[in-house]
């Protein structure tokens, strides 16, 4: 796929569709998730450590489920943990999530600009209803795709295909704006361009997930350039 570091693909737009990552990417997600982690694996007397956090993230809540039972010996089933999360996750994201400066002004240029966009989020529906109060993403979108739809996480790139498909575009069409490396990895194993979102997360490797995306951003504010 062509690099297009030369000029800002992103304003005015490159591409006729985009995808967005909604956590580290849209909002800083990554200290409330590490909260719920360590809670977590504590009740089960486990150590939390970043390289679990990586893992996690990825995963989605199904597959993460999966793994902490597999990885922990838990005996816990899928959907006691899921239930679990999705409880810690709703308590925490009801008041304390809103978007990154910038992040709301280019998702609705996209859309004056008759780009549609969809969401393609590890989390779980009632977590992102949750935080409706301040961040509505189901109006902000054309579409909304959680992974549990898929049947799995962004490890593959079931996801992505899927929010291309309910915006009616085809992936060589569609901008991928993702902080997970292994996100942009399966967005351009789809076919599809990607952005990189960097978000101050520890657990991100900056230069790494930078250097496999077409181009990369550390504000939203970038996104519009300096003409908007």
């Amino acid at each position: 796929m062509r690099q297009m570091r030369d000029a800002n693909p992103l304003w005015p737009p490159s591409f006729s569709a985009a995808i967005f990552d909604f956590d580290d990417t849209l909002a800083l997600t990554h200290d409330l998730w590490r909260q719920v982690d360590i809670a977590f694996l504590a009740s089960r007397g486990v150590r939390y450590t970043p390289d679990v956090g990586r893992i996690l993230t990825t995963l989605g809540f199904v597959g993460g489920a999966r793994w902490c039972i597999e990885r922990y010996g838990l005996k816990d089933s899928v959907e006691e943990i899921c239930e679990e999360w999705t409880s810690m996750g709703r308590a925490l994201y009801a008041t304390r999530v809103h978007l990154r400066p910038g992040a709301e002004e280019y998702l609705a240029a996209l859309r004056n600009a008759g780009v549609p966009i969809a969401l393609a989020t590890t989390n779980d529906p009632e977590v992102l209803a949750a935080m409706r109060a301040n961040v509505d993403a189901y109006s902000l979108f054309d579409a909304v795709v959680c992974a549990g739809e898929v049947g799995c996480g962004k490890d593959r790139p079931d996801i992505y295909l899927e929010a291309a498909q309910r915006i009616s575009a085809q992936p060589q069409d569609c901008m991928v704006f993702e902080d997970l490396l292994q996100g942009v990895c399966s967005a351009r194993h789809a076919g599809m361009h990607t952005c990189a979102v960097l978000s101050d997360n520890p657990l991100q490797n900056e230069r790494e997930v930078a250097k496999a995306a077409d181009c990369a951003i550390s504000s939203w504010r970038d996104a519009l350039g300096d003409g908007k």
